[in-house]
């Protein structure tokens, strides 16, 4: 099977992947040497008139929702052109940052419009893999070659725009979706020709095999995420506790740069407490522990990897961090203890899933879709608006029960029967206007009104701004 990577790169209504809607695919395949294989892809997206867009957003991305609707597609004709052009087999899905928020907005997409929302990127010997971790991890530990930036507060910056600015590499327009995808993939031709052998281990490393392979040996391995401090370029030293008691296909690692003999001795209503976000504690009361899930390409390297200039640089103590693992080792009771506190803090099972049609839109990770309903929707994505009056598919998960009527109303609006047709417009009376002075609508308008007062914008904003106004005019439902 031939691989090629696809870099890809969305912009959206807002960032919550829930809620909120793509508005802007963009994307281009090339080899695995980087080439460009074909011509890139950039499709508009049109808005449901559901969803309102952060004003905030438009103004960064310029994508008025009237744009989407003059020259976009919908999310039922993206997808079509999706799996059938772009998730081929063996596509290796690429992007900056992409696993934390580009592929959340494709699941979501997915789910919404009666496709799996995860086969797209592992069946057929697809997969995935992220440039931010591998500019993470090569700003760390092979940053000869290539120029690092900073932000504006003098910090460590691996922002889009600042690592092509700093290069030279051409970088037309920032948060424009298109222009995105082939910065990425610049960037990505710099480090391979610069640090080939990074490089090459990163992409191989994607596999969640070869990281469970190196995180379970239970010794310590260098690990690299933005959830880690920037004092250290985002890197430690850390090495994996035990198995999530609940997530399979999940660790917690613990930071082995942080001494853990203030907690050995805790037991685990003491950790429960501790292990719960209080903006208000002091960070270093907090356990130093993440979560790694396997599937999520993180980027991890064994600790022989870490040269001595390379720790003096990142002001990572080894050999505090050896004293600290040998802590670890001779802490079953920490480690019981700790597991037992991350059992406390877990939410109650639902024992029984209550389908709301104000929230189904957003209720993918609520369990995964049977066999048997998979295959009435592979029978209704199948249709068109002339088909759905004798279609009654009763699924088994009430989500796609509930979920029909949302598809018709914003894919095939002519399908709805006068019935249908009034349910729609209680739907989006609820949605937006329910909660008076806190309702979606009044909120957005208070934005867009406090936005135009706003210093130094351009008339071009202003004119965003007074589209976005319009727009909510438009999608009122007709009987308020």
């Amino acid at each position: 099977m031939t691989q090629s990577f696809y870099f890809y790169d969305l912009e959206t209504s807002d960032l919550d992947s829930r809620n909120s809607r793509i508005m802007q695919f963009a994307g281009q395949r090339t080899d695995l040497n980087l080439e460009p294989i074909g011509q890139p892809d950039n499709i508009l997206i049109k808005i449901t008139p559901d969803v309102l867009p952060s004003p905030q957003a438009i103004l960064i991305t310029g994508i008025t929702p009237q744009k989407t609707l003059a020259d976009g597609i919908t999310e039922v004709e993206f997808l079509r052109y999706f799996h059938k052009e772009i998730a081929t087999p063996g596509t290796i899905f690429v992007g900056f940052n992409s696993i934390r928020f580009d592929d959340e907005f494709i699941r979501f997409t997915n789910y919404r419009n009666y496709y799996d929302a995860y086969e797209w990127q592992w069946l057929e010997g697809r997969s995935k893999w992220d440039v931010l971790d591998l500019v993470r991890m090569t700003r760390a530990l092979r940053p000869e070659g290539i120029e690092w930036p900073v932000g504006s507060d003098g910090a460590s910056s691996n922002r889009l725009e600042l690592l092509t600015g700093v290069n030279n590499l051409l970088h037309e327009k920032a948060h424009d979706a298109l222009s995105d995808v082939m910065a990425t993939i610049a960037i990505s031709k710099l480090i391979k020709q610069k640090q080939p052998k990074l490089f090459e281990y990163l992409l191989k490393a994607r596999d969640k095999k070869e990281v469970e392979k190196l995180v379970r040996q239970k010794q310590p391995f260098i690990y690299t995420s933005g959830s880690l401090s920037a004092e250290h370029e985002r890197t430690t030293v850390a090495v994996a506790l035990f198995d999530h008691p609940l997530r399979a296909g999940t660790v917690f690692v613990y930071d082995l740069t942080v001494d853990p003999e203030p907690y050995l001795k805790l037991k685990s209503k003491e950790l429960a407490e501790r292990l719960k976000y209080n903006p208000n504690s002091e960070v270093e009361s907090r356990i130093p522990i993440r979560q790694m899930q396997f599937n999520k390409c993180p980027a991890v390297a064994p600790l022989n990897t870490l040269r001595d200039e390379d720790a003096k640089r990142l002001k990572l103590d080894l050999k505090e961090c050896e004293k600290n693992f040998e802590k670890l080792e001779g802490s079953d009771g920490f480690i019981v203890e700790l597991s037992e506190a991350i059992r406390m803090n877990q939410a109650p099972a639902q024992t029984s899933l209550d389908v709301s049609i104000s929230e189904v839109d957003g209720m993918l990770y609520e369990g995964f879709i049977g066999d048997a309903d998979k295959k009435k929707m592979a029978q209704l994505r199948e249709m068109d608006a002339n088909s759905f009056a004798d279609f009654h598919p009763e699924f088994n998960d009430d989500r796609l029960n509930k979920l029909l009527l949302l598809y018709k109303a914003k894919q095939f609006p002519k399908s709805l029967s006068a019935d249908e047709q009034d349910s729609w417009q209680q739907y989006l009376t609820q949605k937006l206007m329910d909660g008076g002075d806190s309702s979606k609508l009044s909120l957005y308008m208070t934005k867009i009104d406090e936005l135009s007062k706003s210093k130094g914008l351009t008339k071009n904003q202003h004119y965003i701004l007074e589209e976005l106004a319009l727009y909510a005019q438009s999608i009122i439902p007709y009987d308020l």
